[in-house]
């Protein structure tokens, strides 16, 4: 088990987030031509988390994290924290 910091946690979800919100935008032929402006603040979020974490360079740290979160059943990985 992965043991996870508050700090970990919130960069996961920022991912998380950021993910989520790229795959809605790409999906929609209508909001994809503006992928870019509709996705700078998710990027941004989550640029600002994952260094504050560490884990910027440090992706195997943080795919673990991300796993972690995704197959625990007692969060809600985009809404704790």
């Amino acid at each position: 088990m992965t043991t996870i910091t508050a700090t970990e946690r919130r960069a996961a979800q920022a991912y998380l987030r950021l993910l989520e919100s790229t795959r809605a935008v790409l999906t929609d032929p209508q909001l994809a031509p503006y992928a870019g402006v509709m996705l700078t603040r998710p990027m941004a979020e989550a640029d600002e988390a994952l260094r504050a974490a560490g884990f910027a360079g440090n992706e195997d740290r943080l795919l673990r994290v991300v796993s972690s979160l995704r197959d625990s059943p007692a969060t809600a990985w985009g809404r704790t924290g």
